[in-house]
């Protein structure tokens, strides 16, 4: 409960099969009975069947999902726990910051009627658990600016969660290998760091 100590408001579970930091069911519903009231536990998915997410949501007593996969809108419209879709980005060429957002912002349109929120990630593979390289930060804040609430995430570490947010402004930030000791893995002092730099309490 490290992050929770820390001042995270949410825990993200890995219910994707074959990766460094898959969970069980089983193994998460007495994590979230002891949160505290205002921590969100969430649920990550990948390409799952809406039962089988379900199925994990209600086991577990989640209070949002979100979805890492190729997942439609049509697909995530039929939840009653706020989505968070996840969209996929690739790095930028250069220094951070330093060129204008490209991003076409008319794909993500169709997401308005079944994502609480949209997670800008890496398009870079994830599920061997290696640093991932960060985003254009200024693409999230180009979404933002049209109300739509940005999590980020890619590449953020204690080290740049602070330039990253006041670039981009977005609603929360997402992390898992830029506070690891070893894939699956936390180091508990990059977590209570991050979350400090995140959150300016440093």
């Amino acid at each position: 409960m490290t992050a929770v100590e820390a001042g995270a408001d949410a825990l993200g579970f890995i219910f994707v099969e074959k990766t460094p930091r898959f969970v069980t069911p089983e193994r998460v519903a007495p994590i979230v009975q002891k949160l505290p009231p205002f921590v969100t536990p969430v649920g990550v998915f990948w390409d799952h069947p809406a039962g089988h997410v379900k199925a994990v949501a209600e086991a577990c007593g989640l209070r949002a999902l979100q979805f890492h996969g190729d997942e439609r809108p049509e697909d995530l419209g039929g939840y009653t726990l706020p989505v968070i879709k996840t969209i996929k980005l690739a790095p930028p060429s250069g220094e951070l910051g330093g060129r204008p957002p490209w991003t076409p912002t008319v794909t993500f349109l169709p997401y308005r009627t079944c994502a609480a929120a949209l997670l800008l990630d890496s398009a870079a593979r994830w599920s061997e658990g290696e640093p991932r390289q960060p985003i254009e930060w200024t693409v999230a804040r180009e979404l933002g600016g049209q109300q739509w609430r940005i999590i980020l995430s890619a590449g953020l570490t204690p080290e740049n969660v602070g330039r990253a947010v006041a670039t981009a402004r977005p609603y929360a930030v997402d992390v898992n290998s830029g506070v690891e000791a070893e894939p699956g893995r936390k180091d508990p002092d990059k977590v209570w760091r991050f979350v400090a730099e995140a959150k300016g309490t440093r």
